[in-house]
């Protein structure tokens, strides 16, 4: 326990999936039977962050200069790409069928 909250202070970013108790065959069978319809579904999250990866390239320009010439990365643009970076993780999970849960609109 100890080396996990040091683990956290170290790194500011900390990727865990939990392992699921129990995952539903019938829901893994119809991924791989119907991986389009799943794509179709997830339509209106990768448009979402299609329009998001746009941003996220202007602010991360933004913030390239802001730690050019003050030499420290604004917090809230930290905080803005790594929700884009879960949302896209939890996109990609259920997709690949590595969770049953419907990934949410948040970027927390």
């Amino acid at each position: 326990m100890e080396n996990n909250t040091q683990q956290k202070r170290e790194y500011p970013v900390i990727f865990e999936v939990d392992y699921p108790e129990r995952s539903s065959r019938l829901l893994a069978l119809c991924a791989l039977l119907f991986y389009i319809p799943k794509f179709i579904i997830l339509v209106p999250h990768l448009i979402m962050l299609w329009f998001l990866g746009i941003i996220a390239f202007f602010i991360s320009t933004v913030g390239f200069l802001v730690v050019l010439f003050v030499g420290k990365y604004p917090k809230s643009l930290f905080y803005f790409l790594v929700g884009i970076l879960r949302w896209q993780a939890r996109v990609n999970a259920w997709l690949y069928s590595l969770t049953d849960k419907y990934p949410p609109f948040s970027l927390e």
